[in-house]
Order: C-alpha cells, then structure tokens, then sequence
C-alpha cells in the first residue's frame, strides 16, 4: 500500500486579505482557517501524516491554530510559492513517500472524496488535480468592450489538492524554469508530465479576501447567499450529555475550565470537570460519535488528570473535519454546594474561549434536586448538556 502525505502550504502573508491577522490563521466558524485545512488530511484514511509549511515570523499563530494536532514541525517557507513547495517536500524526504498532495492552506472546505478522487487517480497518474469545469461564459475584452468570447468547452478552474508521485514532484522542482510557475501542476506539466483532472467540488474555495470568508461562513451554516432558499435547511444535529463525579478530599473542583474553591474535590480518572465531559459527550452524540469514554477510555493512563479541555477540543475538531459548525451548547450543573451563581460567567466565557464561539450562543446554569438523591446529599456533582451542530 502506498504511503501519501499532505503538503499544506501556508507561508502567505495575506496582502489583499488585510487586517492584522494573516488569513490562514483566522477563524472560520470557530476553527481557524488552517486547522480546517489540517484537519481534512489528518482525518482522511488514505494520508498518512500532515506536513505544514508556514512564514516564520507566524509562528505563534502557527501554534494557537494548531500546535496540539499530532503533524510534523511545520517547515518554513521560501520566498516564492515555488521555493515555499520545494522546502515543505524537502522536509518530508526522511518519511520517504510513495505520493504527496499539496493543498493550499486557505481552502478550508475541500472535502473527503474529493481528496479520495485525487489519491485514488494517482494508482494510474503520475500527477492528478481536483477542478472543476467551467460554467460561465466567457468574453475577452479590451478598453473596455467586448472582443469576443472564449469557448469554454474545454476549461476548467484549478483547485488543490493536486496530487504526485513525491519522487517525480521533487525532481521536476528542481529543473531550470520552474520558478515562477502557478502551480505544482504547472510544474509537473513542465517537466512533461500528463496531469489527470478529477472532479473538484464548487465549495472548495480559496479565501483571499474578507468576501471569500464570509461566503464560507455560509457554506458551513447551510446558506449561500441568494442560493440559500434553493439549499434548504442546513443538517442540524442536536446531542445531548450527562456525567457524575463523586466528591473526595481536595480544596477545590474544576467546572466547566474553572476553578471554584470548595471543601472537597471531586475524583475521577482526568481532572474530573463533569460540566466539560457532559458537554463533550453531547457534541459526539450529535455527530453520532459514541462517548468520551470511547476516545479516551479510562484505562489509558496517559489521561490519568488530564485536562478535559483536551477531550473537548478533540469533539470540536472531529466536528471541523466533517465540515461542520458548532453553533449552540447549553450546560447544567446539578449540585447542592458550591453554589454556581457566582461563577456562572466565568465559566460561560471559558466554555465560548475554547469553543470559539460567541457568547450568546453558550448557557451555562444550574440547579438543585431540592436535596433529593446523591446530588443532594452533597456525594457528587452531575452534569447535563446539550450542544447543536450543523453539518
């Protein structure tokens, strides 16, 4: 079986994007662009691992994006889009791959098949592309007015990944004349190779501009613009969460990301936040995922106290690799002591800090069993939780 890899490039600077931010790392629906990007590799069955190639100078946005996911050092980029290709392939030599993708880090939609598509024509290619043919008419123009039109039969608009052999890709960068060139597929074509093209999909878009971001805003909310009422509903997904933890000696419990000081702890196999494992809980049930026990099962000891924002943020990306958005959770805490209303916002604002989402999409409250049950005995704490998802 072969061994393919994805080469992400993300060492632009953004110029005609603006703002301070360079686009790869802005949010997307909560996700940072480039994450998106990662995420629909590292997540694919047929990659078998990620190699980022990024400026230098954004290395801590590089790390805030992601820095937890487990991908290769990121390699850094060169002054041309050719030089930036070149340094990413170098850096994968040791892993010796049979095949690369290379994908642009601002195309944050590209979906499973189409990456499928790609790997799966490489068995017969020696070089492959996702497009998509063009549908609007084309007219050449000059000063203004129209010259003629340009038969389109033919056309097709290039998107990424675009697929090699890693030997062939390597070598062809290397040939006199390929700097300057668009794209690895113009590379290859240099170097005389035929490029098969695959289909594409039209929602694999490359975000240059604030225009391009928000029209993925609306991909991934189910609404395109004035196409909106032709798509329908998006596929909204409602899961739902509950967990208990009992209480042990300690001097404080950790819910929902904060730490409230109380008389006793509460004991688990990680830090035992039981508002964040409902949580967690409820974004896998909305995607059908099982439960937190299933991704990190408690006989593993490497989670013994671990921080369950690690769980959390695993639900949401399994949420970002499906092309999905988060857009609602809602939390209860059930409990007698310590009383939650004066942490009830800081907990809200942790819960939307690694959420990524706004505030007035995140409740966090509570209530008590009026001291019925092991709740209110005071033996435990439990937790329920619902969260949204549109896919």
């Amino acid at each position: 079986m072969s061994r393919c890899y994805a080469l992400i490039v993300a060492a632009g600077s953004g110029e005609r994007f603006g703002g301070s931010t360079p686009k790869q790392f802005r949010d997307l629906a909560g996700v940072p662009v480039l994450r998106r990007s990662v995420l629909a590799f590292l997540d694919h069955p047929a990659i078998a691992g990620v190699q980022v190639v990024i400026n230098p100078a954004h290395r801590a946005h590089y790390d805030a994006a992601v820095g937890d996911l487990p991908i290769a050092e990121p390699a850094i980029g060169g002054a041309t889009r050719q030089e930036t290709t070149v340094n990413g392939l170098a850096a994968m030599a040791s892993r010796d791959p049979d095949h690369v993708l290379v994908h642009d880090g601002v195309r944050p939609l590209v979906d499973a098949a189409t990456i499928q598509r790609v790997v799966d024509t490489l068995a017969e290619h020696r070089a492959a592309i996702a497009a998509v043919p063009v549908t609007d008419t084309l007219k050449r123009a000059q000063d203004g007015m129209v010259s003629g039109t340009v038969d389109r039969s033919s056309l097709w608009r290039a998107q990424t990944p675009q697929g090699f052999r890693y030997r062939d890709i390597a070598a062809a960068h290397r040939l006199p004349g390929a700097a300057g060139l668009t794209d690895d597929a113009a590379v290859a074509e240099h170097a005389g190779m035929a490029v098969a093209v695959v289909d594409g999909h039209v929602d694999n878009l490359k975000i240059t501009t604030e225009a391009d971001l928000a029209r993925a805003e609306r991909l991934l909310s189910g609404r395109s613009g004035t196409e909106s009422a032709a798509m329908g509903a998006a596929d909204l997904r409602v899961g739902s969460g509950f967990d208990v933890h009992r209480f042990g000696p300690g001097d404080q419990v950790t819910l929902c990301g904060v730490a409230v000081p109380h008389d006793r702890t509460l004991l688990g196999h990680s830090d035992a936040d039981v508002g964040l494992h409902a949580l967690t809980d409820a974004i896998l049930g909305a995607l059908g995922e099982g439960d937190i026990g299933l991704h990190f099962p408690p006989s593993d000891p490497q989670w013994r106290g671990a921080d369950s924002t690690v769980f959390l943020r695993h639900a949401v990306d399994l949420v970002a690799g499906r092309g999905g958005t988060l857009r609602h959770v809602d939390v209860t805490l059930i409990c007698e002591r310590p009383k939650i209303g004066p942490h009830r916002d800081a907990m809200r604002s942790r819960v939307a800090e690694l959420l990524r989402l706004p505030l007035d999409r995140v409740s966090v409250k509570a209530t008590t069993t009026e001291r019925l049950g092991f709740t209110g005995r005071g033996e435990g704490i439990a937790a329920q939780a619902t969260a949204t998802v549109g896919l």
